[in-house]
């Protein structure tokens, strides 16, 4: 599994780098209400994605449940059906209404919505990148997605310069050019799905759907419902990762508030201590991914707490030997963000074992139960930051965060004992879910027989593209 994890942590670094520093990097010799604009859009950007997050998970997770057993053509499908409504759900208010929501951020919003006028209208390429990523993640391939972010990211560093001061286009360069980066990969991303069709002889859901025809089960007997079920599916299954993207992203912002009140050196070095912390915390949500995937496979998942404990005390220790050093990078007094570093030894350990089972959770569709652990976590930690704070000062806020994630794991691992060890149960298969090829590097596939709605038995081992073979164990 830390096979697979690795190239999404790469991917996920990679992918946070080009949206939250290579702009800042680059506006920084504009002035302070550029590098503002440009925080403000990026943040705005981060949130509109939680909000489509639901679907490229729910492609990932159906796609994997469905290769070598069952046409992929109706999940691609609802997939692109769910981005361009929210592409227009999202991108088009974002763009009209740009001037208010600026002001809501900003006290100078001019600047911010000459950003959000590119940003926001670019939505539609970044939603339809994880798109094609989540179906080639579906299908075991996780070294594909983290090559198209570092694209990206390349894309990027040479663009920002030629329209941020090349061409005299300010901060709006600089959004244009992420959206010109971004739409160049996804030529290339697509190109890749291309390939990867006409390696495996079938097209999506193509050579299943006429297999599955001919016993009068296939794709193009797929009625109004039974697309409207599919594409109810994918929302239903990765939703409660956006649940959980967003609440935290509250959750977070929240914190902030209580941070404030204790002056603006503690907002700063919380601020610097999370930053820092971002890159080790990718390494659980990478796991989560892999987890996810394997699952949703019915491929063994070897322990994936242990590796999310692990994970969370081997990050610990490496954030915290060069604490002092690193956030001085950022500030002439490191004190806060060091403390914030010490005590989130409590909180990383809990929290990635978390993380990591909750691949398993959402692929083994208990991902509304895991949501609900998550957020009774929450509401513990919320008025424990409150309270604690007044007696402990800003340490009783680093607490809080520890308590939270403990109850949550706590109330994951419930979940998962009550659950048993194998996925849980899924609605029998339909004609759409007939046993079948369908897009995959294979043909087949090597999972185990009697994962999610599939029929026991054993299945064939995939055949993957010799000449870039999907990561995996």
């Amino acid at each position: 599994m830390i096979r697979l994890a690795l190239p999404i942590y790469v991917e996920l670094l990679t992918a946070v780098v080009a949206v939250g520093v290579i702009d800042l990097l680059w506006v920084s010799g504009l002035g302070e209400a550029a590098i503002a604009a440009v925080t403000v859009g990026t943040t705005a950007e981060y949130l509109a994605y939680g909000l489509f997050l639901a679907v490229p998970t729910g492609v990932t997770v159906l796609v994997g449940r469905r290769d070598g057993h069952a046409p992929l053509g109706p999940v691609v499908r609802a997939g692109w059906v769910w981005w361009a409504v929210f592409s227009v759900a999202v991108a088009v208010p974002g763009v009209l209404l740009r001037e208010p929501l600026a002001a809501l951020f900003t006290d100078a919003p001019a600047l911010t919505a000459e950003f959000f006028l590119v940003s926001l209208g670019g939505l539609p390429v970044y939603f339809a990148q994880t798109v094609v990523d989540g179906v080639l993640k579906g299908l075991g391939d996780t070294r594909r997605p983290m090559r198209h972010a570092i694209i990206c990211n390349v894309l990027v560093v040479g663009l920002d310069p030629l329209f941020i001061y090349g061409a005299g286009m300010g901060v709006q360069g600089a959004a244009l050019a992420t959206v010109i980066a971004r739409a160049i990969t996804l030529a290339v991303a697509l190109r890749s799905l291309t390939r990867l069709r006409d390696a495996s002889g079938a097209r999506l859901g193509g050579a299943a759907g006429g297999r599955a025809a001919a016993s009068g089960h296939g794709d193009g007997e797929l009625g109004r419902g039974g697309r409207g079920r599919v594409a109810g599916d994918v929302i239903h299954t990765g939703l409660p990762m956006s649940g959980d993207f967003l609440a935290r992203a509250l959750v977070g912002m929240a914190l902030v508030e209580i941070v404030a009140g204790f002056g603006t050196a503690a907002v700063a070095g919380y601020g610097i201590g999370q930053k820092i912390m971002l890159a080790g915390v990718m390494v659980f949500y990478a796991l989560r991914q892999a987890a996810m995937i394997r699952t949703a496979r019915s491929e063994a998942v070897r322990s994936p707490l242990a590796l999310g404990l692990g994970a969370g005390a081997v990050i610990a220790v490496v954030l915290n030997v060069p604490a002092v050093p690193v956030a001085g990078l950022f500030t002439g007094d490191p004190a806060v963000a060091v403390e914030f570093l010490r005590w989130m030894t409590l909180y990383l350990v809990p929290f990635g074992g978390l993380i990591a089972v909750g691949g398993v959770l959402q692929a083994s569709g208990r991902g509304s139960r895991l949501l609900a652990a998550t957020l009774a976590g929450f509401a513990v930690q919320l008025p424990l930051a409150y309270g604690l704070s007044a007696w402990l000062g800003i340490t009783g806020v680093w607490l809080s965060m520890a308590a939270g994630a403990a109850i949550s794991l706590t109330g994951a691992l419930a979940i998962q004992r009550a659950g048993g060890h194998s996925p849980a149960a899924t609605p029998a298969p339909g004609p759409a879910d007939t046993p079948a090829a369908g897009l995959s590097p294979s043909g087949g596939s090597g999972r185990r027989g009697g994962g999610p709605g599939r029929v026991p038995g054993p299945a064939p081992r995939s055949t993957r593209t010799a000449a870039d073979p999907p990561s995996g164990p």
